[in-house]
């Protein structure tokens, strides 16, 4: 692990290699699993704002899902906090179809999934809300702790054919995530990830 700002990296993200690959995988990120993706408490008045723009992107799946059970679920995780033990708190993730499909996911015209969300933001119809950052940022998941993020890398079978393009063109977990981590952490901390990965690199 290495300590940037108020967070712990995995140094997988380093040695690690992935790249995405649609048209082997058909987005399948968006489709398979039994739980929404986790929502930033300050992404739910975004989803509010924008769901007028992008909902026209949505399948009817989709639309029914959200009619039915709002824009967003909440759920239960359990956290250790350090001297008090194990808490269950309440967070947020996006609504699911059936117990599987993002409720935000659509087509696109060679049928894979995509975001709705993010359909509307590379349309320019949404300026400021890409999509979900821990969709973005797929495959690192972050966990939050009392004084820290631990940023670690995820492995999902669905994703082999991202390990193989990613291990094809040598690009490291954290840079094929510049993007969505800047946007999360910012341009400083990217920076010395930077600085880390060359030194690992010599």
């Amino acid at each position: 692990m290495y300590a940037i700002g108020k967070t712990l990296v995995s140094d997988e993200l380093f040695t690690e290699h992935f790249c995405c690959d649609l048209a082997q995988c058909g987005g399948c990120c968006c489709v398979e699993g039994d739980a929404g993706a986790p929502l930033d408490e300050n992404e739910l008045p975004l989803l509010e704002k924008y769901a007028p723009v992008f909902k026209k992107y949505m399948t009817v799946e989709g639309l029914l899902t959200i009619a039915a059970d709002g824009l967003w679920s909440t759920q239960e995780k359990q956290t250790g906090i350090a001297d008090t033990g194990s808490v269950r708190n309440k967070h947020y993730v996006t609504p699911i179809i059936n117990g599987r499909d993002c409720a935000y996911l659509y087509k696109d015209t060679d049928g894979i999934s995509k975001c709705a969300i993010e359909k509307a933001y590379i349309e320019k119809e949404i300026t400021d809300f890409q999509k979900p950052v821990s969709c973005h940022l797929f495959p690192v998941r972050i966990d939050e702790h009392e004084n820290y993020d631990a940023v670690n890398y995820f492995r999902w079978n669905i994703c082999y054919s991202a390990v193989l393009l990613g291990d094809a063109e040598k690009i490291p977990v954290f840079r094929f995530l510049k993007e969505p981590l800047i946007r999360k952490y910012g341009e400083k901390w990217y920076e010395q990830a930077e600085d880390i990965y060359a030194i690992l690199s010599t």
